[in-house]
């Protein structure tokens, strides 16, 4: 069966706001003199509404209680925002979305984060009208969003497709897995952040969208799916 649809993570992956939220709770962290918990704040990217790690809570909590909660939350928004407003769309984003709309392929955002998160940020960067559907976080249960494929299945539903008709693009290993358990080819496209993490259960990865085109990219899917991957090309490698 031929890829029908792209599926497409927000965060990390279509602009990088893991990396700016990442760098202002470690200026944070390290202003008080603390260090920002890696094993802790990976749990979070690509995950939102499932991890328990509240890094506000975690200084709270370090400092004694000599740092509030709320205002630690208010700051590191502030700053986060701040730096994620001055990106643009990742590179290759909008090569693949061209490519796609050339090719007849539908396009879906399907995104941990909630609405209000991602809806005004698509619109900000003139993206909106280029999906067809954006499922969030809060269409799907409480606690469901990615790792679970909740948000997958969602936008699978609402496009009226079968899981082996689609493609998933992500950045953080809660995707990865999320699609896997939806049982879709990923392809893993990790940014600054995730790029730490381990890419574990991707069929692919390539290191930007823009390292190859997307017509490159869906002749080593179809060769994947078939089991008779080609020799990787540049800047891409299968992940393990």
């Amino acid at each position: 069966m031929s890829i029908r649809a792209l599926l497409f993570d927000f965060d990390g992956l279509i602009l990088d706001t893991e990396t700016p939220d990442v760098e202002a709770w470690k200026a944070i962290y390290a202003e008080h003199g603390f260090g920002y918990p890696r094993e802790n704040w990976s749990q979070n990217i690509g995950g939102w509404g499932v991890s328990t790690f509240d890094p506000a809570q975690d200084l709270h909590l370090q400092s004694g209680g000599a740092l509030e909660v709320d205002a630690l939350r208010r700051r590191q928004r502030q700053e986060s925002d701040e730096l994620i407003l001055r990106l643009p769309v990742m590179d290759g984003v909008l090569d693949y979305l061209t490519a796609a709309k050339s090719k007849g392929l539908r396009l879906a955002i399907a995104s941990s984060s909630e609405r209000a998160w991602v809806e005004p940020h698509l619109v900000r960067l003139g993206l909106r009208d280029r999906f067809e559907r954006v499922v969030c976080g809060d269409d799907v249960a409480p606690g469901r969003t990615k790792p679970h494929p909740d948000v997958f299945l969602k936008a699978l539903s609402e496009l009226q497709l079968r899981p082996d008709e689609a493609l998933v693009l992500e950045d953080s290993p809660h995707g990865i897995k999320a699609a896997r358990l939806a049982g879709i080819l990923v392809v893993a496209v990790p940014n600054p952040v995730t790029r730490l993490l381990p890419m574990e259960g991707a069929d692919l990865m390539l290191n930007s969208l823009a390292d190859m085109p997307l017509e490159a990219l869906l002749e080593l899917v179809t060769s994947a799916r078939h089991g008779s991957m080609p020799r990787p090309l540049a800047g891409t490698q299968a992940a393990s």
